[in-house]
């Protein structure tokens, strides 16, 4: 079944899809292995792993669909990727589905922020008329060659115009053809609990710990009716604090000895980047050549 397909089943189903983002494909086959059914790459973690910056669209598209491709390549997890704001107009956004489609996305986010756009739990955001951002759907949609290939609309409007600007946009996108719907950055429970009800189609809960919208269990969100809950910083937040922790342990004491327990070992590390498949490989592929030796001796 194509990845494509895949989500989407996985989105209509009754059971909340869970969305961990990986800032790297280590991180991708990591999320992988402990059984989750899809991975995401988003700009937050991967402008923090590429460039150690900020979510404020530094990065390229070039960059984006580079880091899509990578991720795809290592795991065979549906993928889901942030388009950002599309990388320019309806041209561009175009450009931007297409591209991340033949790196092997299966679903293909785009908000309306206005350029450069941020991280959407950051403060003074700014988003572009609601018609132009409809239109940017339209020519999301009209862009694929997969029909399957799911694109998701993202409105920032909350934080700028208000909750309900923020529905209209999100009504008027699921009209302009969009698959499923995110409304970034509800403010309380009240707003989060509206939003599955408020719309035809799926819709997505972002949980980012720190950030503006109150933190709930998967499970909670799927009986408020959420489809997909994405997870765009955990990994990367888990990874730095621990990072910080044993630098400063070995600048102090010249050993990371106390942080031993908390690493993976050698050998297991080689079973997760996949040495024990390619030494088999190599091994077959060889075979011939000792045989050859064993016949000339």
């Amino acid at each position: 079944m194509k990845r494509t397909t895949l989500f989407k089943r996985y989105l209509l189903a009754k059971e909340i899809m869970m969305i961990p983002v990986a800032h790297d494909p280590l991180c991708a086959t990591i999320i992988e292995r402990a059984g989750f059914k899809v991975v995401g790459c988003g700009g937050y973690a991967t402008s923090a792993a590429l460039i150690a910056a900020p979510d404020v669209e530094l990065l390229t598209l070039t960059e984006m669909v580079d880091a899509v491709w990578r991720i795809a390549d290592a795991v065979d997890l549906p993928l889901f990727a942030d388009g950002d704001n599309g990388h320019g107009n309806t041209t561009n956004v175009q450009r931007t589905v297409k591209q991340f489609e033949k790196a092997g996305a299966a679903s293909v986010m785009l908000e309306d922020q206005v350029a450069p756009k941020r991280c959407g739990h950051m403060s003074s955001k700014h988003v572009v008329p609601a018609d132009e951002f409809v239109a940017k759907i339209r020519a999301a949609v009209d862009a694929r060659s997969d029909q399957d290939l799911t694109i998701l609309a993202r409105t920032d409007a909350i934080a700028v115009s208000g909750f309900s600007e923020a529905v209209d946009r999100a009504h008027r996108c699921v009209e302009a053809g969009a698959d499923w719907v995110f409304l970034e950055a509800p403010e309380n429970l009240e707003q989060i609990s509206q939003i599955p009800h408020l719309v035809s189609v799926p819709t997505l809960a972002n949980m980012i710990p720190g950030g503006k919208t109150p933190i709930l269990p998967a499970s909670e969100l799927q009986s408020l009716g959420f489809a997909a809950v994405i997870f765009p910083n955990v990994f990367t937040y888990a990874y730095a604090r621990l990072a910080t922790e044993i630098a400063g342990e070995l600048l102090r004491t010249g050993t990371t000895a106390p942080f031993h327990d908390q690493m993976i070992e050698f050998e297991e590390f080689n079973r997760l980047v996949g040495l024990p498949r390619i030494r088999e490989a190599e091994q077959r592929y060889y075979s011939h050549l000792e045989d050859a030796h064993l016949r000339g001796a």
